[in-house]
């Protein structure tokens, strides 16, 4: 069985700049930065033939590209940080995109996702960090002047369960443009 989601990937010079943003955390797992992305909609382990109907009903999206704006990082997780990420600004056309999405997988059977959907590229998944520790890590490393990248496309990613998240492979991928 697949899991899957749907993404967008992060462009390479993005990646090597994030990837510099690495080390000095202790507790933190760093994301290999091929690994970057930012979820649209996890989808989950699910048999073929659900895998080709959300393969085909992808194909319904008829999107323009639009920009994407990283600017600073952030913790989630609150009092227990389980988390190191690029905050992601949630603009309209990035918004209406995951809700779509979101529409297009429950028409296809899937539940509704569990969490409200923060835009985000998860850098560091962090075991037994401090408050602290994230905290001076922010401090020192958490802003960098705002990146922008033009989405013009969205991925279908499927993954194999692991620790730490990826190795993801590019299944399909579905253009923006109208």
């Amino acid at each position: 069985m697949p899991r899957l989601f749907t993404g967008l990937e992060i462009p390479p010079e993005i990646c090597r700049t994030l990837s510099g943003l690495r080390g000095g955390l202790p507790g933190a797992r760093w994301i290999d930065p091929e690994n970057y992305h930012l979820t649209l909609r996890f989808i989950g382990d699910i048999d073929g033939a659900a895998a080709n109907e959300v393969a085909s009903v992808l194909l319904r999206v008829n999107r323009k590209p639009f920009e994407v704006t990283l600017r600073g990082l952030s913790s989630f997780g609150g009092r227990k940080p389980r988390a190191v990420v690029a905050s992601v600004e949630p603009s309209g056309p990035l918004i209406e995109l995951q809700a779509e999405l979101e529409r297009l997988m429950r028409r296809c059977g899937l539940g509704a996702e569990g969490r409200k959907f923060t835009p985000h590229i998860t850098l560091a998944r962090l075991r037994d960090a401090s408050n602290q520790d994230v905290a001076n890590y922010l401090s020192v490393r958490g802003y960098f002047p705002a990146t922008v990248f033009t989405a013009e496309r969205f991925v279908l990613f499927s993954s194999r369960a692991s620790v730490g998240g990826g190795p993801y492979v590019v299944e399909d991928a579905y253009a923006l443009g109208a």
